[in-house]
């Protein structure tokens, strides 16, 4: 008896020997190939350069899901496009902003996204500031100022140096001075805008009905050269971000009654209404196919720049991630998604459409990894509230070579999120979802919905990291011979309003959007 409980026990040890020893080999695969064979600048190059900004509703958003389902067929990885949804229809063109008065000079801007367009010939006029008036009624009498004008919608800043700048060269004695100016800049414009009686959202419709040209805004992103682009609000005329130099040249002439003149060509197409979509990615699991694995990454981007670090970087890692797994490891004890969602940048849409579209999934997910906040190397995860996640993904992250993992900090069981980015999707439909945070690289300033997103920007090496740390622990939690518990901690209480915090709540998407 005690001779064959002795045999049991090493071939225990044997077996157990083997299977650590082929969790090295292939994690040392894993770290071969996304070094020697990387095709991340391929990827950048294609999607980045090539399909260019992915905004919701363009042609250019098709364009990027028909690449993606071709890219992977490459690798011979099945995908297909989701359709969950509509969405308004939408395509930019050239912008040209020419000062024509008091001097001649060419203006850096962009329409927004979805700007009505002006006629081929552009459109002249006069530039106004938004009416200063100290309550509504005043306002609406001063309303027919800005008929045939364009409006300045924007605060003029007290300086176009972001704060870093002044903290290195300034006095502490000029830098209080600049910090002062700056808070009372925006203090006036918001009771400015305030006593119009309209949301800012709202006064550009009032201004268009009013006669306005156009819309003119510069949203700085209090970095050199970086402005956000965002969304127009208006409906008939267009809507134009300029530099923050450049805006400030035409508000101070505006100001000091050289009034400046400007010829504007925005040109777009309004195209109705199209399909939208999540592209999804599969490696079929041979042991538990029914069981999931999801690696995450919004598609979508705004399109100031070309989402090179919001998403490209994101959706770059997980394509380069199942491009190795399926390589290495293409019958995985799971099955492995890869989905890259549409629309996120209006709420989290695609992610929140095949929670919702694909219930038998989300109940079945072993983890999902997330990766959303720049090009920087992995510095975060949190457990996101679930109770047990300490206990697997630490087993998950201990083959992760000491120099990727040795950075990252962990929180357990941490709290849920109830947005934020993709994961927060499945967190609030109980499915243990996790964000792979990133290093700054001054992502909130210089390249997060800015004008400076692009291809440049990206740190490789640091994507080259996430890639390997994302394939060592999808491979981990796939072979992982427990399935993940998804029990929920209990949420402590809320120190605002004295309440005990809730698990945030599953939302559909929108399914049809942009049309209102």
């Amino acid at each position: 008896m005690k001779k064959n409980l002795r045999t049991l026990f090493s071939l225990f040890l044997v077996v157990g020997g083997l299977q650590l020893q082929a969790q090295e080999q292939m994690v040392d695969n894993i770290v071969e190939e996304a070094n020697d064979n990387s095709k991340l600048a391929e990827i950048a190059h294609e999607l980045m350069d090539v399909v260019g900004p992915r905004l919701v509703g363009t042609p250019q958003m098709k364009q990027a899901h028909d690449w993606a389902v071709k890219k992977y067929a490459g690798w011979g990885i099945s995908a297909e496009n989701q359709e969950y949804g509509t969405w308004r229809a939408w395509e930019r063109g050239i912008t040209h902003i020419d000062m024509i008065e008091p001097r001649v000079s060419s203006l850096q801007g962009q329409q927004l996204a979805w700007s009505p367009s002006t006629k081929k010939k552009g459109v002249t006029a006069e530039v106004v500031i938004l009416p200063e008036a100290s309550s509504a009624g005043e306002f609406k009498k001063m309303l027919s100022g800005v008929k045939g004008k364009f409006v300045l919608m924007s605060a003029l800043q007290p300086t176009g140096r972001p704060a870093h700048n002044w903290e290195k060269w300034a006095t502490d004695k000029s830098w209080d001075k600049m910090k002062g100016a700056m808070k009372e800049t925006d203090s006036l414009w918001r009771n400015r805008v305030k006593n119009t009686g309209y949301t800012s959202k709202e006064l550009s419709k009032v201004l268009e009905e009013a006669g306005a040209e156009g819309i003119i805004t510069s949203y700085w992103s209090k970095g050199f050269g970086a402005n956000k682009i965002f969304g127009a609000y208006t409906k008939d005329v267009p809507s134009i971000d300029v530099s923050l130099e450049d805006y400030g040249l035409l508000y101070r002439l505006a100001e000091s009654g050289n009034t400046p003149k400007l010829k504007v060509v925005a040109q777009s197409k309004d195209l109705g209404e199209t399909p939208t979509f999540n592209t999804v990615a599969r490696i079929e699991g041979s042991e538990k196919p029914e069981e999931y694995v999801i690696l995450s990454a919004h598609f979508d981007s705004w399109d100031g720049g070309t989402g090179a670090t919001d998403n490209g970087t994101g959706t770059m890692v997980m394509m380069e991630a199942m491009r190795i797994l399926k390589k290495l490891y293409p019958n995985p004890k799971r099955t492995i998604i890869a989905g890259h969602w549409g629309s996120e940048e209006q709420g989290l849409n695609g992610s929140r459409a095949f929670v919702k579209d694909h219930p038998e999934i989300v109940a079945n997910v072993q983890a999902s990894f997330n990766q959303d906040n720049g090009t920087g190397r992995v510095k975060s995860i949190n457990g996101q509230g679930f109770l047990h996640a300490y206990d697997y993904i630490n087993r998950w992250l201990a083959p992760v070579p000491q120099e990727i993992k040795g950075e990252i900090e962990t929180s357990f069981p941490g709290l849920p999120s109830g947005g934020g980015s993709d994961y927060a999707s499945f967190v609030a439909a109980g499915a243990p979802a996790f964000s792979l945070s990133s290093l700054s690289w001054s992502y909130g300033n210089y390249t997060w919905h800015t004008n400076l997103d692009t291809y440049d920007k990206i740190v490789f090496d640091d994507v080259r990291n996430n890639v390997i740390l994302t394939a060592i622990m999808t491979y981990m939690a796939s072979e992982d011979p427990e399935k993940t518990s998804n029990e929920k901690s209990v949420l402590p209480m809320n120190s605002r309003t004295g309440k005990q915090m809730e698990w945030p709540e599953a939302r559909d998407a929108t399914r049809k959007g942009g049309l209102d």
